[in-house]
């Protein structure tokens, strides 16, 4: 019984280790390498730079996986992100993703306009007759994100617009966006920017 105990108590020992040990070197990276774009915490000033604080951990990972094999292809990834991410490793790649995870997002200031009540609308109910379904399908009812899909709330207005820009335009691939995005038009682009970077 004694020697099970001592088992378990090592496994969770280990764990416990690996995990802080993974933590340090996402805080050092981000301190060293990334915060000069993104900010310390993820919180970046610059709307060419999306914030990272609290995005979701699975999100991350596939995305810095995409800039480093250059499968994320659009401009900004070959501008910025190819290059930075060429030479991290899986480790490191993760331990980014999870110490961004768990950042906390300075809030924006809210935004109480026609164009942001406008694109709450369009990002809770979508556009019938565009055939532009709703945000929430995919990044959630308040714009947290999924596994899959990004977190949008609080990102920043201008970075958001260029992005579904891109993926209208074919410029960022990605299916899924691109066939959502297609019909909708550059007004409604802004607002749905203007609403999810106030939130």
């Amino acid at each position: 019984m004694m020697k099970k105990f001592m088992i378990v108590a090592v496994v969770a020992l280990t764990a416990f280790v690996a995990s802080a040990q993974e933590s340090r070197e996402g805080e050092r990276v981000a301190t060293d390498v990334c915060s000069n774009c993104h900010g310390k915490d993820g919180n970046s000033i610059s709307p060419l730079f999306p914030r990272l604080a609290a995005q979701r951990e699975e999100y991350l990972v596939a995305q810095l996986n995409a800039f480093r094999d250059r499968s994320r292809s659009d401009p900004h990834a070959r501008a910025f992100m190819w290059g930075m991410a060429q030479s991290l490793s899986e480790s490191t790649i993760k331990a980014l993703a999870a110490y961004y995870a768990k950042q906390k997002p300075t809030p924006l200031p809210a935004v109480n306009s026609p164009l942001a009540a406008q694109g709450k609308h369009i990002y809770e109910n979508g556009v019938d007759a565009q055939s532009v379904p709703a945000c929430t399908t995919c990044h959630g009812n308040k714009g947290e994100g999924t596994e899959i899909a990004p977190r949008l709330a609080g990102q920043h207005t201008t970075y958001l617009v260029k992005q579904m820009e891109a993926f209208r335009s074919m410029l960022r691939e990605n299916d899924v966006m691109h066939e959502n995005i297609k019909n909708i038009d550059n007004d409604q682009i802004s607002a749905v920017g203007a609403y999810l970077g106030s939130k």
